[in-house]
């Protein structure tokens, strides 16, 4: 979700404005993914390089993160919408944890949609510790290290927990996916546009679908076509 600090530079506000906008833009796009019948929406909040931050704007933004949680609850609940985190959580201030942590428990049986919040989070680093996390293991004597494949991996990476990513949206105009959701993310199919996060909308979100829509997602295999003998030249 980029481009809140732009937005608001591009009007002469302090980006702390832009931030508090681009809230607005999560509870649109949540409301429309749920429409469309989305199962699984995740969306890039804080990530852990963001802490590098000045600090003003890092507490702006975990205030705003509790507010979030605080004025949503009731809309998750009606919606039956499940709310889950990833990432490294347990750098989050208490004020932020003491609300996240009771929805997470609160929708964790609802079945309408689940939104996972990447918070503290890294691709990279979720990836160092799934492996830290099997190195114990097998250091304990619970796991053999020839035992180690891609599935017993994957199930050590939470953000691939509701499934692999079909769509990766990125809005304000940068053409890469910056250390997001690096494993299941493999075969995902990417939409870039310019739109500044604080400006996307329910068109926006439509765009990016109708496009996933019209790819030919084939995962390294062929298709049905592409097995056709080509057409002998005439003689």
């Amino acid at each position: 979700m980029d481009g809140n600090g732009r937005w608001a530079q591009s009007q002469g506000h302090l980006r702390t404005l832009g931030h508090r906008e681009g809230s607005h833009a999560v509870r649109r796009i949540v409301r429309a993914a749920r429409r469309l019948g989305v199962q699984a929406l995740t969306l890039f909040a804080f990530s852990e390089q963001n802490w590098e931050r000045p600090a003003p704007e890092v507490m702006a933004l975990m205030e705003l993160l509790r507010e979030y949680l605080v004025t949503e609850r009731e809309e998750l609940l009606e919606n039956g919408i499940r709310l889950r985190a990833v990432g490294r959580i347990d750098r989050l201030p208490a004020t932020v944890r003491d609300v996240l942590d009771p929805l997470m428990a609160e929708t964790a049986d609802l079945r309408g949609m689940t939104l996972t919040l990447a918070l503290s989070y890294g691709g990279r680093e979720e990836i160092v510790d799934a492996a830290r996390r099997l190195a114990e293991r097998a250091r304990a004597g619970e796991l053999d290290p020839r035992e180690v494949d891609e599935a017993l991996f994957e199930a050590n990476v939470p953000s691939v927990d509701v499934g692999r990513v079909d769509l990766l949206v990125r809005t304000g105009g940068e053409q890469r996916i910056s250390n997001f959701l690096l494993w299941g993310a493999a075969y995902a199919e990417l939409h870039f546009t310019e739109r500044l996060w604080p400006d996307f909308d329910e068109a926006d979100l439509y765009e990016a679908v109708a496009a996933y829509q019209r790819r030919d997602r084939r995962f390294g295999r062929v298709t049905s076509a592409d097995h056709e003998p080509h057409p002998r030249a005439a003689e």
